[in-house]
């Protein structure tokens, strides 16, 4: 799992390092370049997990740092994705039931750093992440989960609603974490199991929301409306842990 921090700029490098199989996050396309080289990158991005979007040349020059992006610039991944398939293999390996977290719309690189090591700590076998609407794997990510994403497999999926899908017919439940859900102390959060956490603001999409099996709400007694993304999920995992040691 290689380790960067370095944007990538030029259409001669973006290409180099798409055939090199360097991980790449996002590759930024200024609006309106058709021409050959560019029709490449996007070719080979299509062979890869990375996001293209389309941007100004205004856009590009505030992100460029060499001021000769040429149209085009990708942002290395900081980490390799897993598979889906990856994070099951860790259960197996080590003969427990499955345990996983699935982020619908985490935004924020630190909050998906934080989950990431609560979810290292708590015994989750990996994170699965949406390509869309979602951080991915930054370095502002890789710095705040604080080595766990050495540990911690993270895979990033097209559509969370068919993954889920794909994983019940492994045997996964699914609990969702929501204001308006039962307390969780109620639910059985025990066997193999993904727990689902919504957007910052936004919470559980709905159609996520439907393809769960439990809803589950952590008891607040303050006078706020809700905890942080990633405290209520250290909270739900601990509760999750609690379950699987029997206590």
């Amino acid at each position: 799992m290689g380790y960067s921090e370095t944007n990538i700029e030029g259409r001669n490098a973006v290409t180099e390092a798409l055939r090199a199989g360097k991980p790449i996050d996002k590759i930024y396309i200024q609006d309106g370049c058709q021409d050959g080289p560019i029709v490449t990158i996007k070719r080979e991005a299509k062979k890869t997990d990375a996001i293209v979007k389309y941007v100004t040349k205004e856009r590009l020059d505030q992100m460029s740092e060499t001021g000769k992006h040429q149209g085009v610039i990708a942002v290395a991944a900081a980490y390799e994705y897993a598979t889906v398939e990856d994070i099951l293999d860790a259960a197996r390996k080590k003969n427990e039931d499955p345990f996983l977290l699935l982020l619908d719309g985490v935004e924020d690189p630190h909050n998906l750093g934080a989950i990431i090591r609560t979810a290292n700590l708590a015994g989750a076998h990996g994170v699965i992440i949406p390509k869309d609407r979602a951080v991915g794997l930054t370095p502002a990510v890789a710095r705040t989960s604080a080595g766990a994403l050495n540990y911690t497999p993270v895979a990033r999926v097209t559509n969370l609603s068919r993954t889920m899908e794909d994983l019940k017919k492994e045997g996964l439940w699914f609990v969702c974490a929501a204001m308006d859900g039962t307390e969780m102390y109620d639910l059985n959060l025990t066997g193999p199991l993904g727990l689902v956490i919504g957007n910052e603001g936004s919470g559980v999409s709905r159609l996520v929301r439907e393809h769960c099996d439990m809803i589950a709400s952590i008891p607040m007694k303050g006078d706020i409306d809700s905890l942080n993304a990633s405290v209520a999920t250290g909270v739900l995992c601990y509760e999750v842990v609690r379950r699987r040691l029997g206590k």
